[in-house]
């Protein structure tokens, strides 16, 4: 498993979901539309999590 970090090579805006896509082996679109599907479903809170990943995770 990769180390989990922002990518800066599949990236769209801080490359939170690129990174969270090599990290789990799967594909940077899949990951986002996931992202968008719990957004508009309102499960949880997505855009403050993603806010605070993209302060937290190192780039690669």
């Amino acid at each position: 498993m990769a180390r989990l970090t922002r990518s800066t090579t599949d990236k769209m805006i801080f490359g939170v979901c690129g990174g969270l896509a090599e990290h789990f082996n799967m594909d940077g679109t899949i990951m986002r539309l996931i992202f968008v599907l719990v957004t508009v479903f309102g499960v949880g809170s997505p855009l403050l999590i993603y806010i605070i990943l993209a302060i937290v995770m190192p780039s690669d």
